[in-house]
């Protein structure tokens, strides 16, 4: 027990924290019955872009264009979906070896849509704008990959 203590103070200590607990069977479910907008039982990007997205960031592509139930559901159970919160302070300056589609891929996976043309800045972030609950709003994407959006 005191082993396990020393592990948890340390992970505090150095800012590590525990990874999100993955979604549950019933809201995998739930995300894939509202991305099957056709309900033809497969997930096309036209759909849901953004699932597409966060396949190309982990480098799995899917096969035939479609996005099947099951392999929807492993990939959502193992929080291959799901997005983090940015760092405090973030967009932050550094180099960004993103390019373009990377950057945009990212926005996409963190359910924006509509992604405009990127642009890079002298601080290394990606800029530019996307649409978030039917508002078009500026995004920055950083060298580590968060993304923010005012």
């Amino acid at each position: 027990m005191t082993k396990l203590i020393a592990i948890c103070t340390l992970g505090l200590l150095l800012g590590i924290s525990a990874p999100a607990s993955a979604m549950t069977d019933a809201q995998c479910d739930d995300a894939f019955a509202k991305a099957d907008v056709n309900k033809d039982g497969f997930i096309a990007e036209v759909e849901a872009g953004r699932y597409f997205a966060a396949h190309r960031v982990a480098n799995k592509p899917i096969a035939d264009g479609k996005l099947a139930r099951d392999a929807f559901l492993t990939n959502c159970k193992a929080d291959m979906y799901m997005t983090s919160t940015p760092e405090a302070g973030a967009p932050l300056p550094g180099a960004n070896s993103f390019t373009e589609t990377q950057a945009k891929d990212r926005i996409l996976r963190a359910g924006f849509s509509d992604v405009s043309a990127l642009s890079k800045d002298d601080k290394g972030v990606w800029r530019g704008t996307a649409m978030q609950d039917g508002k078009k709003v500026s995004v920055a994407v950083d060298f580590k990959g968060n993304i923010v959006a005012s």
